[in-house]
């Protein structure tokens, strides 16, 4: 009786994922999980994490201080000093006055980070393509449009949450 229950135990455990195929949070947050980690894995020669590719992009698209790319990019303002200052020590990035506000400091984008953002982009391209590769090209696209709605209406109807979930990094 012990043998079928160690036997049974193995097969529920074996089929566990199974059971979570209709709830959205654990599909993303695996999702998420899974593509952070072949993007770390694939953005480590250029020696830049995900984070600062992320930070990067979102500081070419305009001028924002860091509060306003933490923001963006969804990390709490601490990471985001810490992230800055790395890009910063790598030649990557510069606090720069803000132009608006002199309290403030926007992230402005070196040359170098120019390149090394199009060295990224271009790896983060590569790394998209083989996870989607599993769709049929029409449905590549149409799943990304669809998480951008998904995204951009949770993002802009955040209930209040006194204890809202850390977001994590990839495990190396």
């Amino acid at each position: 009786m012990a043998a079928n229950a160690v036997a049974t135990k193995t097969t529920a455990e074996a089929e566990c994922p199974q059971c979570f195929t209709g709830d959205l949070g654990w599909l993303l947050s695996n999702a998420n999980w899974a593509l952070a980690t072949a993007m770390t894995a694939a953005l480590a020669p250029l020696e830049i994490s995900g984070r600062a590719y992320h930070v990067l992009r979102a500081a070419t698209s305009g001028e924002y201080t860091q509060k306003a790319l933490a923001e963006m990019v969804g990390i709490d303002k601490t990471t985001m000093v810490v992230t800055v200052d790395e890009l910063e020590s790598a030649g990557l990035a510069e606090r720069r006055p803000s132009p608006s506000d002199r309290r403030a400091h926007v992230i402005a984008v070196t040359k170098a980070g120019e390149r090394k953002l199009a060295k990224a982009e271009a790896i983060k391209e590569q790394v998209q393509a083989d996870v989607l590769e599993a769709l049929p090209a029409a449905r590549r696209k149409e799943l990304l449009d669809t998480l951008g709605t998904v995204v951009q209406g949770l993002m802009t109807d955040l209930p209040e949450c006194s204890g809202a979930p850390r977001r994590r990094e990839p495990r190396a």
